[in-house]
Protein backbone atom coordinates (compact mmCIF):
# COMPACT_ATOMS: atom_id res chain seq x y z
CA UNK A 1 0.00 0.00 0.00
CA UNK A 2 3.16 2.52 0.56
CA UNK A 3 3.81 2.75 -3.42
CA UNK A 4 -0.16 3.55 -3.77
CA UNK A 5 -0.04 6.05 -0.69
CA UNK A 6 3.23 7.59 -2.52
CA UNK A 7 1.08 8.05 -5.37
CA UNK A 8 -1.90 9.92 -4.08
CA UNK A 9 0.50 12.48 -2.39
CA UNK A 10 3.06 13.17 -5.60
CA UNK A 11 0.46 12.54 -8.10
CA UNK A 12 3.72 10.65 -10.26
CA UNK A 13 4.51 7.19 -11.27
CA UNK A 14 7.53 6.01 -12.83
CA UNK A 15 7.99 3.39 -14.80
CA UNK A 16 9.36 0.93 -11.78
CA UNK A 17 6.87 2.68 -9.59
CA UNK A 18 4.13 1.46 -11.78
CA UNK A 19 5.65 -2.17 -12.04
CA UNK A 20 5.35 -2.11 -8.48
CA UNK A 21 2.00 -0.77 -7.93
CA UNK A 22 0.76 -3.37 -10.12
CA UNK A 23 2.66 -6.27 -8.47
CA UNK A 24 0.73 -5.15 -5.39
CA UNK A 25 -2.69 -4.83 -7.00
CA UNK A 26 -4.23 -7.56 -5.48
CA UNK A 27 -3.46 -6.34 -1.84
CA UNK A 28 -6.92 -5.75 0.35
CA UNK A 29 -8.26 -2.36 -0.24
CA UNK A 30 -5.88 -0.56 -2.90
CA UNK A 31 -8.78 -0.42 -5.34
CA UNK A 32 -10.92 1.29 -2.80
CA UNK A 33 -8.80 3.40 -1.82
CA UNK A 34 -7.39 5.01 -5.30
CA UNK A 35 -10.69 4.66 -5.95
CA UNK A 36 -11.47 6.97 -3.20
CA UNK A 37 -9.07 9.17 -3.44
CA UNK A 38 -10.28 9.38 -7.67
CA UNK A 39 -13.60 10.13 -6.40
CA UNK A 40 -12.27 13.22 -4.03
CA UNK A 41 -10.04 14.40 -6.85
CA UNK A 42 -13.11 14.27 -9.61
CA UNK A 43 -15.72 16.67 -6.84
CA UNK A 44 -12.85 18.87 -6.32
CA UNK A 45 -12.60 19.96 -9.98
CA UNK A 46 -16.38 18.91 -11.22
CA UNK A 47 -18.17 18.44 -7.96
CA UNK A 48 -20.95 15.53 -9.02
CA UNK A 49 -21.06 16.45 -12.59
CA UNK A 50 -20.72 13.58 -15.55
CA UNK A 51 -20.68 15.25 -18.55
CA UNK A 52 -22.12 13.93 -21.76
CA UNK A 53 -21.26 13.98 -25.04
CA UNK A 54 -22.87 13.46 -28.36
CA UNK A 55 -20.79 10.71 -30.61
CA UNK A 56 -21.76 10.75 -34.08
CA UNK A 57 -20.11 8.15 -35.93
CA UNK A 58 -20.18 9.50 -39.11
CA UNK A 59 -17.46 7.38 -41.43
CA UNK A 60 -16.63 3.06 -41.42
CA UNK A 61 -14.39 3.34 -43.67
CA UNK A 62 -10.89 3.08 -43.25
CA UNK A 63 -6.98 3.21 -44.74
CA UNK A 64 -5.84 1.41 -42.01
CA UNK A 65 -5.74 -1.83 -41.62
CA UNK A 66 -5.07 -2.23 -37.61
CA UNK A 67 -5.13 -5.98 -36.88
CA UNK A 68 -7.66 -5.43 -33.90
CA UNK A 69 -10.29 -3.82 -35.15
CA UNK A 70 -13.50 -4.72 -37.16
CA UNK A 71 -13.42 -1.87 -39.68
CA UNK A 72 -10.13 -2.36 -40.96
CA UNK A 73 -9.39 -1.61 -44.86
CA UNK A 74 -9.25 -5.45 -44.80
CA UNK A 75 -12.23 -6.66 -43.75
CA UNK A 76 -14.41 -6.93 -46.92
CA UNK A 77 -17.53 -8.62 -44.93
CA UNK A 78 -18.22 -4.91 -43.10
CA UNK A 79 -21.27 -2.89 -44.76
CA UNK A 80 -19.42 0.77 -45.15
CA UNK A 81 -21.42 3.96 -45.17
CA UNK A 82 -20.45 7.56 -44.74
CA UNK A 83 -23.14 9.90 -44.06
CA UNK A 84 -23.28 13.12 -45.81
CA UNK A 85 -22.99 16.75 -44.62
CA UNK A 86 -26.71 17.33 -44.44
CA UNK A 87 -26.97 14.11 -41.98
CA UNK A 88 -24.16 14.70 -39.63
CA UNK A 89 -26.28 18.50 -39.44
CA UNK A 90 -29.46 16.37 -38.73
CA UNK A 91 -27.48 14.35 -36.21
CA UNK A 92 -26.26 17.98 -34.64
CA UNK A 93 -29.96 19.07 -34.63
CA UNK A 94 -31.31 16.28 -32.69
CA UNK A 95 -28.55 16.58 -30.22
CA UNK A 96 -28.61 20.01 -29.57
CA UNK A 97 -32.71 19.53 -28.78
CA UNK A 98 -31.83 16.88 -26.38
CA UNK A 99 -29.60 19.44 -24.69
CA UNK A 100 -26.29 18.29 -26.20
CA UNK A 101 -23.77 20.58 -26.15
CA UNK A 102 -20.63 18.76 -27.38
CA UNK A 103 -20.42 16.84 -30.36
CA UNK A 104 -18.16 14.13 -31.01
CA UNK A 105 -17.34 12.86 -34.70
CA UNK A 106 -15.58 9.75 -35.22
CA UNK A 107 -14.62 8.24 -38.08
CA UNK A 108 -12.24 5.66 -39.41
CA UNK A 109 -9.61 7.31 -41.59
CA UNK A 110 -11.72 7.71 -44.68
CA UNK A 111 -10.31 9.79 -47.79
CA UNK A 112 -13.31 11.16 -48.84
CA UNK A 113 -13.31 13.20 -46.55
CA UNK A 114 -10.15 15.48 -47.69
CA UNK A 115 -8.76 18.32 -45.50
CA UNK A 116 -11.08 20.72 -47.95
CA UNK A 117 -14.23 18.62 -47.01
CA UNK A 118 -13.70 18.37 -43.15
CA UNK A 119 -12.78 22.21 -43.01
CA UNK A 120 -16.21 22.84 -44.14
CA UNK A 121 -17.83 20.37 -42.48
CA UNK A 122 -16.35 21.82 -39.12
CA UNK A 123 -17.35 25.87 -40.19
CA UNK A 124 -21.04 24.64 -41.09
CA UNK A 125 -21.53 22.99 -37.67
CA UNK A 126 -20.06 25.61 -35.54
CA UNK A 127 -21.54 28.41 -37.60
CA UNK A 128 -25.06 26.36 -36.67
CA UNK A 129 -23.95 26.36 -33.14
CA UNK A 130 -21.53 28.12 -31.96
CA UNK A 131 -22.17 27.82 -28.19
CA UNK A 132 -21.16 24.00 -28.44
CA UNK A 133 -17.75 22.19 -28.37
CA UNK A 134 -16.79 20.22 -31.29
CA UNK A 135 -14.69 17.22 -30.76
CA UNK A 136 -12.56 15.32 -34.13
CA UNK A 137 -11.73 11.80 -33.66
CA UNK A 138 -10.69 11.32 -37.60
CA UNK A 139 -7.14 9.65 -37.23
CA UNK A 140 -3.61 10.73 -38.52
CA UNK A 141 -3.46 13.90 -40.17
CA UNK A 142 -0.60 16.77 -41.35
CA UNK A 143 0.03 19.50 -38.90
CA UNK A 144 -1.46 21.95 -41.31
CA UNK A 145 -4.50 19.57 -41.56
CA UNK A 146 -5.14 20.48 -37.87
CA UNK A 147 -4.15 23.63 -38.11
CA UNK A 148 -7.00 23.86 -40.64
CA UNK A 149 -9.49 22.44 -38.90
CA UNK A 150 -8.95 24.39 -35.69
CA UNK A 151 -8.78 27.55 -37.23
CA UNK A 152 -12.13 26.32 -39.15
CA UNK A 153 -13.39 26.09 -34.87
CA UNK A 154 -12.73 22.65 -33.96
CA UNK A 155 -11.96 22.32 -29.79
CA UNK A 156 -11.02 18.87 -29.16
CA UNK A 157 -9.44 15.93 -30.49
CA UNK A 158 -9.75 12.57 -29.36
CA UNK A 159 -6.52 10.08 -30.96
CA UNK A 160 -6.10 7.32 -28.81
CA UNK A 161 -2.04 5.81 -29.06
CA UNK A 162 -3.38 2.41 -28.07
CA UNK A 163 0.23 1.41 -26.43
CA UNK A 164 3.01 3.12 -25.68
CA UNK A 165 5.52 0.53 -26.40
CA UNK A 166 6.99 -0.20 -29.78
CA UNK A 167 7.18 -4.09 -29.30
CA UNK A 168 3.11 -4.02 -28.33
CA UNK A 169 2.33 -1.46 -31.39
CA UNK A 170 3.92 -3.91 -33.68
CA UNK A 171 1.39 -6.62 -32.64
CA UNK A 172 -1.44 -4.54 -33.36
CA UNK A 173 -0.35 -2.47 -36.42
CA UNK A 174 0.71 -3.69 -39.81
CA UNK A 175 4.32 -2.26 -40.99
CA UNK A 176 3.22 1.07 -42.73
CA UNK A 177 1.73 2.62 -39.45
CA UNK A 178 4.06 3.74 -37.28
CA UNK A 179 3.75 5.14 -33.55
CA UNK A 180 6.59 8.12 -33.40
CA UNK A 181 4.10 9.17 -35.87
CA UNK A 182 0.75 8.80 -33.74
CA UNK A 183 3.15 10.93 -30.65
CA UNK A 184 4.11 12.85 -33.18
CA UNK A 185 0.47 13.87 -33.92
CA UNK A 186 -0.65 14.26 -30.28
CA UNK A 187 2.40 16.85 -29.59
CA UNK A 188 1.75 18.78 -32.89
CA UNK A 189 -2.53 19.05 -31.51
CA UNK A 190 -1.25 20.32 -28.44
CA UNK A 191 1.04 22.76 -30.19
CA UNK A 192 -1.91 23.74 -31.90
CA UNK A 193 -4.21 24.09 -28.93
CA UNK A 194 -6.53 21.68 -29.04
CA UNK A 195 -8.01 19.99 -25.63
CA UNK A 196 -6.16 16.91 -26.92
CA UNK A 197 -6.97 13.05 -25.96
CA UNK A 198 -5.10 10.66 -25.51
CA UNK A 199 -5.67 6.57 -24.51
CA UNK A 200 -4.98 2.45 -25.31
CA UNK A 201 -6.94 -0.81 -24.83
CA UNK A 202 -6.79 -2.92 -21.67
CA UNK A 203 -5.93 -6.35 -22.07
CA UNK A 204 -4.98 -6.07 -25.85
CA UNK A 205 -3.08 -9.57 -27.60
CA UNK A 206 0.49 -8.88 -26.19
CA UNK A 207 -0.19 -6.45 -23.78
CA UNK A 208 2.28 -6.28 -20.35
CA UNK A 209 2.34 -4.74 -17.22
CA UNK A 210 5.52 -3.00 -18.87
CA UNK A 211 3.40 -2.14 -21.35
CA UNK A 212 0.96 -0.86 -19.43
CA UNK A 213 3.94 1.00 -17.10
CA UNK A 214 4.78 2.72 -20.81
CA UNK A 215 1.55 4.28 -21.23
CA UNK A 216 1.16 5.82 -17.64
CA UNK A 217 4.39 7.53 -18.21
CA UNK A 218 3.61 8.15 -21.35
CA UNK A 219 0.03 9.90 -20.37
CA UNK A 220 2.34 12.12 -17.44
CA UNK A 221 4.59 13.25 -20.58
CA UNK A 222 2.10 14.01 -22.79
CA UNK A 223 -0.41 15.71 -20.00
CA UNK A 224 -3.70 15.03 -22.17
CA UNK A 225 -6.65 16.67 -21.06
CA UNK A 226 -8.66 13.56 -21.87
CA UNK A 227 -7.88 9.91 -21.54
CA UNK A 228 -10.30 7.49 -23.21
CA UNK A 229 -9.59 3.44 -21.94
CA UNK A 230 -11.55 0.53 -22.27
CA UNK A 231 -11.20 -2.60 -22.12
CA UNK A 232 -10.41 -4.79 -25.30
CA UNK A 233 -13.04 -6.60 -26.77
CA UNK A 234 -11.77 -8.98 -29.88
CA UNK A 235 -13.95 -8.93 -33.02
CA UNK A 236 -14.65 -11.99 -34.80
CA UNK A 237 -13.32 -10.68 -38.58
CA UNK A 238 -9.52 -9.75 -37.07
CA UNK A 239 -6.70 -12.31 -36.90
CA UNK A 240 -7.66 -11.95 -32.65
CA UNK A 241 -10.86 -12.88 -32.80
CA UNK A 242 -10.01 -15.92 -30.27
CA UNK A 243 -7.64 -14.15 -28.01
CA UNK A 244 -9.68 -13.59 -24.32
CA UNK A 245 -11.04 -9.77 -23.92
CA UNK A 246 -9.76 -7.21 -21.47
CA UNK A 247 -10.69 -7.16 -17.53
CA UNK A 248 -12.96 -4.97 -16.50
CA UNK A 249 -11.62 -4.71 -13.23
CA UNK A 250 -8.54 -3.81 -14.19
CA UNK A 251 -10.03 -1.05 -16.59
CA UNK A 252 -11.78 0.08 -13.11
CA UNK A 253 -8.20 0.05 -11.09
CA UNK A 254 -6.70 2.31 -14.14
CA UNK A 255 -9.39 4.82 -14.29
CA UNK A 256 -8.67 5.45 -10.52
CA UNK A 257 -4.97 6.21 -11.20
CA UNK A 258 -4.89 8.18 -14.52
CA UNK A 259 -7.31 10.28 -12.33
CA UNK A 260 -4.98 10.55 -9.62
CA UNK A 261 -2.02 11.13 -12.30
CA UNK A 262 -4.22 14.00 -14.09
CA UNK A 263 -6.21 14.99 -11.35
CA UNK A 264 -8.21 17.55 -13.93
CA UNK A 265 -8.42 15.23 -16.93
CA UNK A 266 -11.74 14.53 -18.39
CA UNK A 267 -11.94 10.58 -18.26
CA UNK A 268 -15.10 8.87 -19.83
CA UNK A 269 -16.66 5.45 -18.68
CA UNK A 270 -16.30 4.12 -22.38
CA UNK A 271 -18.92 2.19 -24.27
CA UNK A 272 -16.49 -0.47 -23.90
CA UNK A 273 -16.90 -0.85 -20.63
CA UNK A 274 -20.25 -1.01 -20.40
CA UNK A 275 -20.16 -3.99 -23.51
CA UNK A 276 -18.27 -5.79 -21.35
CA UNK A 277 -20.49 -4.99 -17.88
CA UNK A 278 -23.82 -4.10 -18.06
CA UNK A 279 -23.04 -1.71 -15.15
CA UNK A 280 -19.64 -0.77 -16.52
CA UNK A 281 -20.07 3.04 -16.93
CA UNK A 282 -21.41 3.14 -13.40
CA UNK A 283 -18.49 1.53 -11.54
CA UNK A 284 -16.26 3.61 -14.26
CA UNK A 285 -17.94 6.29 -12.37
CA UNK A 286 -17.09 4.84 -9.10
CA UNK A 287 -13.70 4.74 -10.08
CA UNK A 288 -13.17 8.48 -11.40
CA UNK A 289 -14.19 8.86 -14.93
CA UNK A 290 -16.54 11.94 -15.26
CA UNK A 291 -17.74 11.83 -19.19
CA UNK A 292 -19.94 9.51 -20.97
CA UNK A 293 -20.61 9.80 -24.83
CA UNK A 294 -24.50 8.34 -25.62
CA UNK A 295 -24.76 8.05 -29.71
CA UNK A 296 -26.07 10.64 -31.89
CA UNK A 297 -25.80 8.73 -35.20
CA UNK A 298 -28.36 7.49 -37.42
CA UNK A 299 -30.52 4.67 -35.53
CA UNK A 300 -29.55 2.15 -39.57
CA UNK A 301 -25.90 3.12 -38.99
CA UNK A 302 -25.14 2.31 -35.40
CA UNK A 303 -24.27 -1.76 -35.98
CA UNK A 304 -22.34 -0.59 -39.11
CA UNK A 305 -19.51 1.07 -36.85
CA UNK A 306 -18.40 -2.33 -35.92
CA UNK A 307 -14.93 -2.03 -33.69
CA UNK A 308 -15.42 -4.95 -31.68
CA UNK A 309 -17.90 -7.58 -31.14
CA UNK A 310 -21.15 -7.06 -29.26
CA UNK A 311 -21.00 -3.15 -29.02
CA UNK A 312 -23.54 -1.72 -27.74
CA UNK A 313 -25.47 0.06 -30.04
CA UNK A 314 -29.21 0.36 -28.69
CA UNK A 315 -31.00 1.05 -26.19
CA UNK A 316 -29.75 2.96 -23.18
CA UNK A 317 -26.16 4.47 -24.54
CA UNK A 318 -28.44 5.79 -27.35
CA UNK A 319 -28.68 9.62 -27.25
CA UNK A 320 -32.95 9.61 -27.42
CA UNK A 321 -32.11 7.96 -23.42
CA UNK A 322 -30.95 10.92 -22.15
CA UNK A 323 -33.59 10.35 -19.11
CA UNK A 324 -32.85 6.55 -18.42
CA UNK A 325 -28.88 7.43 -18.88
CA UNK A 326 -29.76 10.61 -16.17
CA UNK A 327 -31.41 7.92 -14.19
CA UNK A 328 -28.65 5.60 -13.65
CA UNK A 329 -26.49 8.38 -13.13
CA UNK A 330 -28.10 9.48 -10.56
CA UNK A 331 -28.45 6.34 -9.04
CA UNK A 332 -24.56 6.12 -8.53
CA UNK A 333 -24.73 9.74 -6.56
CA UNK A 334 -23.74 12.07 -9.83
CA UNK A 335 -25.72 14.20 -11.77
CA UNK A 336 -25.54 14.42 -15.84
CA UNK A 337 -25.23 17.75 -17.10
CA UNK A 338 -25.35 18.68 -20.55
CA UNK A 339 -23.12 21.79 -21.05
CA UNK A 340 -20.00 21.98 -22.80
CA UNK A 341 -18.08 20.07 -19.78
CA UNK A 342 -14.50 22.32 -20.51
CA UNK A 343 -11.81 21.19 -19.19
CA UNK A 344 -10.99 22.54 -15.66
CA UNK A 345 -7.13 23.56 -16.05
CA UNK A 346 -8.11 25.66 -18.44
Amino acid sequence: MEIAEKLIRTHTLTKEEALELFAQMGERDMAARLAQEAVKLRQSHYGNKVFIRGLIEFTNYCKNNCYYCGIRRGNGKVKRYRLTEDEILECCDSGYELGFRTFVLQGGEDPFYTDNRMTTLIKRIKEKYPDCALTLSAGEKSREAYERFRKAGADRYLLRHETADEKHYRILHPEEMSLAARKQCLYELKELGYQVGAGFMVGSPGQTWECLAEDLVFLQNLKPQMVGIGPFVPHHETRFAGEPAGSVELTLFLLSVIRILLPKVLLPATTALGTMDSDGREKGLAAGANVIMPNLSPMKNRKQYDLYDNKISTGEEAAECVDSLKSRVESVGYRLVCERGDFAGE
